[in-house]
């Protein structure tokens, strides 16, 4: 199994397989999980207890330990940085997308990604890697 050295990296392509268009791996659902312990509103529940500002220790869990079978990776076309990704929900139920929490700051990990041809970016992007755009096109990726 292959192993991601940038965990937010990792959420991007977890992103394209668990909650894309057409799901390659099994959904985690946090609220589900929440539910479970009588834990009704995840947003409020981070909020009043101080966690907003960090990924929720059963989700880092869950996501850290997930291994992704490389025929799945290869699967994987394109990446969007974008904070408003559903994987973030489910790791922070109540990130406002204004610190740096998920930004990727290593593309080391784009070798697990054999088939990798596009990645766009937002306004609101994740991208925290100085001069991105050379790594990307130096493994012939195109970049919106």
């Amino acid at each position: 199994m292959s192993q991601f050295r940038d965990f937010n990296l990792k959420l991007l392509v977890i992103e394209e397989l668990m909650y894309g268009p057409e799901p390659l791996l099994p959904v985690y659902d946090l609220p589900a999980q929440l539910a479970e312990r009588g834990i009704g509103d995840p947003a409020s529940y981070v909020l009043e207890n101080g966690l907003h500002a960090e990924v929720l220790p059963e989700a880092r869990d869950h996501f850290e330990a997930l291994e992704i079978p490389a025929e799945l990776l290869a699967r994987v076309e394109e990446l969007c940085f974008d904070a408003g990704a559903d994987v973030f929900r489910h790791c922070a139920p109540a990130w406002d997308g204004e610190d740096d929490l998920f930004d990727v700051r290593s593309l080391d990990d784009l070798a697990l990604l054999p088939n990798l041809r596009e990645v766009t970016f937002v306004e609101d992007g994740v991208l925290a890697v100085p001069d991105a755009a050379k790594a990307f096109a130096a493994r012939g990726i195109d970049t919106d």
